[in-house]
């Protein structure tokens, strides 16, 4: 059972630049180009590494969406009180 996940994302205002961002990801840019450059978040200096984290420790949408996606798989937009979230899942313990 996955217990912990290790997770990137990039933080954005809008679905829209979210959803335009992730294009630009499955095109062949990656993913901690596009967070260093547009992430809201301090973690853009890391091109979004957030680390491993387990339950309880992300806003429940955010989390919900990290334990569900398979390693190297990215998400769909996740609207948070923060933004909206790109995930990417990077390693699962």
């Amino acid at each position: 059972m996955t217990t912990e996940v290790k997770a990137s994302h990039i933080l954005v205002e809008t679905e829209e630049e979210a959803i335009n961002l992730k294009e630009e990801i499955l095109s062949g840019t990656a993913f901690e180009d596009i967070a260093a450059e547009h992430s809201l978040c301090p973690s853009s200096a890391n091109g979004g590494d957030l680390g491993f984290f387990g339950r309880g420790q992300m806003v429940g949408e955010f989390e919900e969406a990290a334990f569900d996606l398979n390693v190297g798989e990215v998400s769909a937009p996740v609207r948070t009180n923060f933004g909206w979230h790109l995930i990417l899942v990077t390693d699962k313990q």
